[in-house]
């Protein structure tokens, strides 16, 4: 099946992402296949014979423009094609997006990630934020919403998993979204060529049952008895600084 090599999908706008890819690779294939196939029966018919002579051609007839304009207007037509059909799924990917139940900060850093949680106020900077590095937990069936910075060069956000890649870029805060359907463990990569370190740049998303994702918040929360089961179903929430 065509595009049977990529990774599983866990995200709920991941069969759309699929289906762009799929359009793309169908439309890109046919026309390199015609393309290529042309050339090379030009190739055969126009090749080098014993007495045959070479000649200009101007190419300024309308015959001749044709070869280069009805391929030009068939390949613009496809593209305004390709991005009507698109329009729709990145206003609701990159513009729209539903409700979030859980929002995370997200600082990149040469070469890591920081994870900012609220407390359980839901609140960011009232003095009781908590940090996780390189581990992001989250609940399955929820949106999670991450506001996302960088505190040196441009890093980009990456788990193929979640058909979701997003540049970080210094001096911005940049929102994205995703909604995981299935719990499990995913690599977080950086797809931006950030420094010598670049390869080592590695997170893991950790996906858990609603219900195992209030037992991590019960235990890194125990005081906060009411405002962590909220957190677990649904409302936002935070982790202390941990090696995971």
């Amino acid at each position: 099946m065509i595009l049977g090599w990529l990774p599983e999908d866990i995200s709920t706008f991941g069969p759309s992402i699929d289906s762009m890819l799929k359009l793309i690779v169908y439309v890109v294939g046919t026309a390199f296949v015609l393309t290529e196939g042309t050339l090379l029966v030009f190739v055969i018919l126009y090749r080098r014979r014993k007495g045959g002579r070479a000649s200009f051609v101007r190419g300024d007839s309308l015959r001749q423009l044709a070869w280069v304009l009805i391929p030009v207007i068939i390949v613009g037509f496809l593209d305004v094609a390709i991005d009507v059909k698109a329009k729709p799924i990145w206003d609701f990917v990159k513009v729209e997006g539903p409700p979030s139940a859980l929002t995370v900060k997200l600082a990149t850093l040469q070469f890591g990630w920081e994870f900012t949680y609220p407390g359980p106020d839901g609140k960011f900077g009232t003095g009781n934020d908590l940090v996780q590095d390189s581990f992001l937990r989250v609940p399955a069936g929820q949106v999670i919403r991450l506001l996302m910075t960088s505190k040196d060069v441009i890093h980009s956000f990456y788990v193929p998993q979640l058909r979701l890649r997003q540049d970080a870029v210094p001096g911005r805060e940049i929102p994205v979204w995703f909604e995981a359907t299935r719990p499990g463990k995913y690599e977080i990569g950086c797809s931006q060529l950030c420094g010598i370190s670049h390869f080592a740049m590695k997170g893991i998303l950790l996906v858990l049952t609603p219900e195992d994702y209030q037992k991590w918040v019960s235990q890194h929360w125990p005081k906060s008895g009411a405002a962590a089961g909220k957190s677990a179903s649904g409302a936002r929430s935070s982790v202390r600084r941990t090696e995971g």
